[in-house]
């Protein structure tokens, strides 16, 4: 993870993180398919009005390595979150910097920012059969399955609800 800043994203920003959330989606196979949902992802304008979209940047380059959306209950994009509690969404590394600790350092800046927030919980959704990766980070970070929250936004597309309890929040 060292190497690495993890700050809000700026206007400036926006164009980059469009490009590498859709670039992830599709490396991973998630797109297929899918009618709409890259437009979704490359709407970061729109996730940064209702949320926070943070970057993780190579310290060195100041290349943007990876982005997620960060969310608190009645916005937009939330999905699963409750009253108390926070949740991200569309955490996207790019393709060429994966295996560097990008996807770590951005749900660290999500539960950072869940504590700085007074928050009980952080709650994420994994499309069921992808993001294996992913899915492993979460677990080993302790996310735990809350199969109540799973749900099907569209037909065939399962998404499997993740919970990391805060202390403190």
């Amino acid at each position: 993870m060292s190497g690495l800043t993890v700050r809000r994203a700026g206007p400036g920003d926006f164009a980059a993180v469009a490009r590498l959330t859709v670039a992830a989606y599709e490396a991973d196979g998630q797109l297929k398919g899918e009618h709409g949902y890259a437009a979704v992802l490359a709407d970061v304008a729109s996730r940064a009005a209702d949320g926070e979209v943070l970057v993780a940047a190579d310290d060195a380059t100041g290349e943007l390595l990876g982005s997620v959306t960060f969310v608190l209950p009645g916005t937009r994009y939330a999905e699963l979150c409750r009253p108390g509690e926070a949740e991200f969404r569309m955490l996207a590394v790019d393709p060429a910097a994966q295996g560097r600790g990008v996807g770590a350092a951005l749900v660290e800046g999500c539960v950072s920012r869940a504590v700085e927030l007074g928050r009980s919980a952080v709650l994420i959704c994994v499309r069921r059969g992808f993001a294996a990766a992913a899915q492993r980070l979460y677990q080993r970070r302790g996310f735990v399955r809350v199969p109540e929250r799973d749900w099907t936004p569209l037909p065939g597309v399962e998404l499997l609800g993740l919970r990391l309890e805060l202390t403190g929040g």
